[in-house]
Parts: structure tokens; sequence; C-alpha cells
């Protein structure tokens, strides 16, 4: 499948596939950002194309583990041991055998085999037209590992997840919420978005999401949020250049929900980029009030300004400062802190397909204590009676309800319940005592952590 564009020669699109691969595999580099860089290059695609680049690069990574273990069975060299290249071009290969019906058998195995010879592999050419084409014959005869077996390594391959992970979480969930996550992690969801109401009504953004040939529905727990879909891509939708709605899953709205400034209020957003919880609060202020945006990174800093000007709020203000350094003209100003911190990113696995390659068992104790950190330098920001919210995008224990143990053992604050700002369906005894972990499968969002705690009055 070749894109041919006047002034260009043609591109081909398993071969940019591949690029992402590499890119996301061998370089480390975040999926979604590499996926977005290619779209972004080669903008003249169409429609039908930007879907199925999208589709191959999401979900070969997404089904990586699996993808692995069939190539095993079928080749005398096992995936790890292969050049990159060739380890890459199989796992696309065999995604398009095994999850693209679509894609005749024929034209896979060809246009991988043309695919190693234009990378300076020739010599492998036979090794990879020999493994696809066994493959393809014997789909049916795949092995998968026996349930009756070991069953982690059952869960691992059939869910495409690092046993390591499931091995963690069933420590802390039982089986059936452990399931439910695993397939909640592989299914396709549409994008969500929360209507910018300073601008619109839901009602009225859907009307002009149809008009622009957009399907969009009511999502779940919040009246301004909406899931869309059927679109190419955001930047041609003129209600989005206008600021009428803002990409953000309804897990990371629920923050600004509980968080609910006041008329006036100053609100610190200490970690904010791409600043959709900021642009939410400054939302929920109605112009009044002020919003300080930061973030330690130049590019994320400019990213939250590029949203503060398409939304058209004017009561949002970034900064670039380090969460990790005390700012004292800031001690005891804010009303609401909001400390939406780094963290491993498991809750967001089926929107960001690499996480779970990346992230080790180290990297989250050692993003725990960054948590820490942070907790340990902007708690000071909050007033007395104030509000400081802490969440993550995650389902560690480690970095979520260990850390705000943690965080009440050693400083002045107390939970406070969040189930007043929550429908009813979300409430349970943890957010009645002030915090909440939304989970994949269990709930209709992302796995997300919220907990909101007060600043005690100095004489308490």
């Amino acid at each position: 499948m070749t894109i041919n564009q006047p002034g260009n020669q043609g591109v081909n699109i398993r071969e940019l596939a591949l690029s992402v691969m590499l890119e996301v595999t061998e370089e480390k580099e975040y999926s979604h950002i590499s996926i977005r860089n290619m779209l972004d290059k080669y903008q003249y695609m169409e429609k039908r194309d930007r879907a199925f680049l999208t589709r191959l690069c999401e979900g070969t990574l997404e089904q990586m583990i699996y993808l692995d273990y069939v190539i095993n069975q079928f080749s005398n060299v096992r995936t790890q041991k292969m050049k990159p290249v060739i380890r890459n071009i199989l796992r696309l290969g065999v995604y398009q055998l095994l999850f693209m019906d679509s894609v005749p058998d024929s034209a896979v195995c060809n246009e991988a085999v043309k695919l190693t010879g234009k990378k300076g592999l020739a010599p492998l050419k036979g090794f990879v037209n020999g493994v696809l084409r066994n493959i393809a014959r014997k789909k049916e005869e795949v092995a998968n590992p026996r349930i009756e077996g070991d069953f982690v390594l059952y869960l691992s391959v059939k869910y495409s997840m690092p046993e390591w992970m499931i091995e963690q979480w069933l420590e802390t969930y039982d089986l059936d919420v452990v399931r439910r996550m695993l397939v909640a992690f592989l299914e396709q969801r549409p994008t969500t978005i929360r209507c910018n109401l300073m601008k619109t009504t839901p009602e009225e953004l859907r009307e002009r999401l149809r008009q622009e040939g957009v399907t969009a529905e009511e999502a779940p727990y919040l009246p301004y949020a909406l899931y869309i879909s059927g679109y190419d891509y955001l930047d041609a939708l003129p209600s989005f250049r206008e600021g009428l709605f803002q990409v953000q899953d309804v897990s990371s709205m629920l923050v600004g929900e509980i968080a609910d400034p006041k008329k006036g209020d100053l609100c610190l957003d200490v970690c904010a980029a791409p600043g959709g919880k900021s642009l939410h609060l400054a939302d929920k202020l109605n112009g009044s009030g002020r919003v300080v945006a930061r973030d330690l990174n130049y590019y994320k800093v400019e990213l939250i300004k590029e949203n503060i000007e398409r939304m058209g709020m004017k009561n949002v203000y970034t900064q670039r400062y380090d969460a990790t350094s005390l700012d004292v003209e800031m001690e005891g100003q804010a009303d609401i802190v909001l400390a939406d911190l780094p963290c491993s990113g498991l809750g967001v696995m089926n929107k960001k397909k690499d996480v779970k390659y990346q992230i080790t068992e180290d990297m989250i104790m050692e993003l725990a204590a960054l948590q820490r950190q942070i907790l340990s330098c902007v708690y000071a920001y909050v007033k007395p009676g104030g509000t400081l919210i802490y969440s993550t995008c995650t389902i560690s224990q480690e970095e979520n309800e260990k850390n705000m143990r943690w965080f009440l053992k050693n400083y002045p604050f107390e939970l406070v319940s969040l189930d007043e700002h929550l429908p009813q369906e979300l409430r349970s005894a943890a957010t009645g005592e002030g915090y909440m972990q939304l989970l994949p499968g269990t709930h209709e969002c992302d796995g997300f952590f919220i907990a909101k705690m007060r600043r005690k009055a100095e004489e308490e």
C-alpha cells in the first residue's frame, strides 16, 4: 500500500509503520507521540490510509507479547535474538495475518519480503517469507498456553500483558476485576471530550459536531462529557479549532468536579500539561479567580498555552516551574492545589499501547518516591482550610493509596468525602472517606486515582 503525492516519492504505509515500531521498541519513544508525528508529517494521507497506519501500529504494539509468542512457535530464532528490523517486520506481518481480515495473506507476506529487501536485509527475505507463510497456513494450529498450567503465563499471552504486572494486580484485586481490566485494555474506545461551557452547551456542541460529520454521544457520569468518533483528525474540525471542546477522559474531568472551585478562588496546578484540568477549573470558575498552570518542561508549557488560547480562557496563567522546588512566595496562598503527578500511566494502557513495555517494578518505586518528594513541597501552597487534590492515571497501590496514607500521616491534612460531587454509581465506602480508584472494565473510563484532602487550621 503506497501513498503517492505530487512532489513526493511514493511512501509505503507498512514502511512508515515499521519506522514507528522501531522508534517505540528500540528508541523508547512514546507510541502516541511517534504515531502523531508520522501522521503530521504525512498530512496528505487519505483518511483510510491514516486509519490503516494507526491501527497497524497501535494493534501491533497492543498485541506484541502474543505476537512474539506466536512467532516463536514458527521460527527457529526467538524474536529477542532477531535483528530489530526483522523482529518488527514479522510482528507487523503477523498482526495483519491474525487481526486484519481485510488484508489478503499473500499481500501481507509479499509486502513484508519487499520491505526486508528495501531495508538492506535481502539475505533474510527467505526467512521472513517462510515464517509468515507458515503462520498464514497454520493459523488455526497456534498453540496457546493452557489455563490449567501456568495461569499467569496464560493471562499474559492471552491479553498481551507482562507477567509481573498481572502478578502485582492479583495481589491487590480479585481475579474477576483483573480479567475485566485486561479485557478493557484491549478494547477500542471512542475519544472522550469535555464541552467548553463558557462557549457552548453539550446540546449545541453535539449538533455542531453532527454538521461536521462527527458522531457524538453522551459519555457516562458527567453531563458535559461526550464520546466522538468518525472524524479524521482533530485539527480539521472547526469546532475544535474554535475551542468548543477539549479532549479529556471522564476520569480526568472528575478531578475538576471533586476540586469544586468557588468564585474567585486561586487554583494552582503543579504538573499541568497538557492543561486539561487547569482549563476545566477555569471553566468552572466562569472567568473569575485565577488558575496557575505549571510544568517543568518548556515544550509542555507551550502546549498548555496553545490550549489556553484555543479554548479562549482569560483566567489561566502559565509558569515554567519545578514542582520539586519550594516556591516560598506561593506558601499558604492557594485555595486549591492540583497535584496530578508523574506516574507509571498503567491506567491508560488502552491509549498508550507501549506503557506496559516501558514501565518496570523499579520504575514504579522510583515514581512513588518522586510523588512523595513533590507532595512534600506543594502541600505548603494550600492555605488553611484549602484543598489538595492528589491524582494519578495509574492503578498501582504504591503510587496511589499507599502514598495518600503516607501523606496524611506526615502532613496536617484530612480526607474529605467525594460523594456530593459524584453520581450514585461511583459512590462507595472509599469515596465516602475521600478517595477513589477507578478501574478499566469496572468503570467506564480510564484507570485513575483521586484523593481530596483539606488542610487543617493551625489550631486543629
